[in-house]
């Protein structure tokens, strides 16, 4: 079969490529990696990337920081990372809103990222518990108090850590299930909620175990729901939305690793072979379980898998509950 000049140009490109994915494996890391974090300092998401950074920086002998970029729900850092050279020195930690906040913000092409297909999924780090917590002076202590003083007309408020969050989404499917209207008050991120929460300025919020534990432990707010499909272990005594009487509410959170797409397969390797490692240490499982998380680790697939599910499970939620940023 005979080979005409495009082919062979084709062939060369790709060994080429090969190549020097190759020499990017043998000397990489050899400077500072940045982790982007799209939320404030303060929050669950920023205190574990800072965990997995101390972690990585150890076994790759290389430094590795931390970078907050919040804004827009966070798609401001996560389309930063988006656009970043693809070399492994910049990645992305990110919650699972990545999935959804470009969905309800609306945002143009210019200001928004391929949530599907613009990144190299790494590895999913954890799973989180969602709760819903108020604070004492509302006297909502089970799910039938929220619906009742909502129903009897009480102005009620509930904080999430941003538009098109899974905690934004989980409180609009109970408000439709429930026959309720709670009024949202978005915030940039779970760390900037918490002073609201607890001054009472907002009635209830949705956040993750690790941003409300210790004011669970000291009465300041009070944990009414887990919004997951079931118990979590961290909080085994607390009952979920569907076990308090609407079976359809279940709603969870994740987090992971991505960098931008095109990174070289090895360079994704190296750091998932890491990751594992670091998600298995006793003082790391310890760590992430004050964080309300439960570790997980796998092949980047997992990551990949449950990016799509959720992204075709909730843009239609989201459609038909007409989410949109307020």
């Amino acid at each position: 079969m005979k080979t005409d000049r495009r082919q062979w140009m084709a062939l060369a490109l790709a060994a080429t490529a090969l190549i020097a994915g190759g020499a990017a494996a043998q000397t990489y890391p050899d400077k500072t990696i940045s982790l982007v974090v799209a939320y404030p300092p303060g929050g669950d998401s920023d205190a574990t990337a800072r965990l997995f950074a101390d972690k990585l920086s150890q076994r790759l002998k290389q430094t590795v920081i931390v970078e907050n970029k919040p804004g827009a729900g966070g798609t401001l850092g996560n389309t930063y990372v988006s656009r970043a050279k693809p070399d492994g020195y910049t990645l992305l930690f990110t919650p699972n809103p990545f999935t959804t906040a470009p969905m309800v913000l609306k945002l143009a092409p210019s200001a928004s990222y391929d949530v599907l297909h613009g990144f190299e999924p790494v590895v999913l780090t954890a799973m989180q518990s969602v709760l819903l917590v108020t604070h004492p002076d509302s006297g909502i202590k089970t799910v039938a108090d929220l619906v009742a003083q909502a129903k009897a007309g009480k102005q009620l408020t509930y904080a999430s850590p941003g538009a098109g969050s899974p905690m934004h989404i989980v409180a609009e499917w109970l408000n439709r299930a429930a026959g309720i209207q709670v009024q949202h008050v978005p915030f940039r991120g779970v760390g900037p909620m918490i002073p609201d929460m607890l001054a009472g300025r907002v009635t209830m919020g949705y956040a993750t175990l690790g941003a409300v534990e210790a004011h669970l432990k000291t009465g300041k707010l009070v944990a009414v729901a887990l919004t997951d499909g079931e118990r979590s272990p961290l909080v085994p005594n607390l009952s979920t939305v569907a076990e308090q009487g609407y079976k359809d509410v279940k709603l969870g959170a994740w987090n992971g690793i991505f960098a931008p797409k095109g990174t070289p397969p090895s360079v994704v390797k190296l750091l998932n072979e890491h990751m594992n490692e670091i998600l298995r240490m006793p003082d790391v499982v310890e760590k992430m379980a004050t964080f309300g998380s439960r570790p997980v680790g796998g092949k980047p697939e997992a990551l990949a898998k449950i990016n799509a599910d959720d992204h075709a499970r909730l843009s239609k939620l989201i459609k038909d509950l007409n989410i949109q940023a307020d």
